[in-house]
């Protein structure tokens, strides 16, 4: 049995181990164990997380993040990893068992190992987000923008506010994305992926923001269509469309070869669209809850 305990912040020491056992995982699993929100609330003077380390021999062998502020259906999150040397040992249980008892859990990837686990646990499969991914092998078609429409990339510190602005309007129903703040994506502009050219903002003829493309590069081999938002008052006349593909073209342009994407599992509009463009399934993210 681990020794666990809980942390509302963490010291560079323990973050710098759990990472590591994060990156274990991840080489072992073939997927992080983690989403990207975990780790930036890892960084000293992050709030609103609870950490809850489990450690064996003086070596931190189980981590756990709790999202105390929970998502915008009042749920509380969490995502937890067991270093794979550490496996088969009852110290995932452990770790589940010393969370809240009204929560959601993300498993990353869709191993069927974890929905085995859950069900034992008590928990059922309530949300699915669908990992898909398209090769860059062919040529893209030109993206064809609405009339007086012009596309430019992202200014740091003149084009915070507005992005954040049409974020919430066209992620409003969205349990994660409808969150995020000016501050998160300054945050984000200090992440060593951050390229503002990546980042394409669509704005109309009066020079309104009505919609744009955050574009990531993982790996000189692998890039992201990160977050593709519109206007709700600029949907339905092929924006969404025009600023994917001009993403695409640009993760193209720096060598990229293959592209993925999450997109939920009941957004069947937002799938449509993608498969017409080639992208395929790939695996899932699923959340599961008592």
């Amino acid at each position: 049995m681990a020794e666990l305990s809980w942390h509302d912040e963490l010291s560079p020491e323990q973050a710098a181990e759990v990472v590591e056992l994060l990156t274990e995982a991840e080489r072992s699993d073939g997927v992080a164990p983690v989403g990207e929100a975990v780790r930036l609330r890892m960084r000293p003077g992050a709030h609103g997380s609870a950490h809850l380390l489990a450690t064996a021999d003086g070596k931190i062998v189980g981590y756990a993040h709790l999202d105390k502020l929970g998502d915008s259906g009042g749920n509380q999150v969490a995502e937890l990893a067991v270093h794979p040397a550490f496996r088969n040992q009852g110290i995932g249980t452990q770790l589940v068992a010393a969370l809240p008892e009204h929560l959601r859990i993300w498993a990353h990837g869709g191993h069927p190992d974890t929905g085995r686990l859950a069900a034992k646990l008590g928990f059922e499969k309530a949300r699915e987000l669908l990992r898909m991914r398209l090769r860059l092998d062919d040529d893209l078609p030109e993206p064809q923008l609405p009339e007086g429409v012009r596309i430019r990339s992202f200014e740091p510190g003149k084009d915070e506010a507005a992005v954040v602005y049409v974020n919430h309007r066209a992620f409003d129903w969205h349990p994660e994305q409808s969150a995020m703040s000016i501050e998160d994506v300054r945050q984000k502009e200090e992440e060593s992926w951050f390229d503002p050219k990546g980042f394409l903002l669509a704005f109309d003829a009066d020079d309104r923001l009505v919609g744009f493309h955050w574009t990531k590069v993982h790996s000189p081999a692998l890039g992201e269509v990160y977050v593709v938002g519109v206007d709700p008052e600029a949907q339905g006349g092929g924006l969404g469309k025009a600023l994917t593909l001009a993403g695409l073209a640009h993760l193209k342009s720096t060598g990229v070869r293959q592209v993925m994407l999450y997109v939920e599992s009941d957004n069947a509009p937002a799938i449509r669209v993608y498969t017409r463009l080639g992208f395929t399934l790939w695996d899932a993210d699923i959340q599961y809850a008592r």
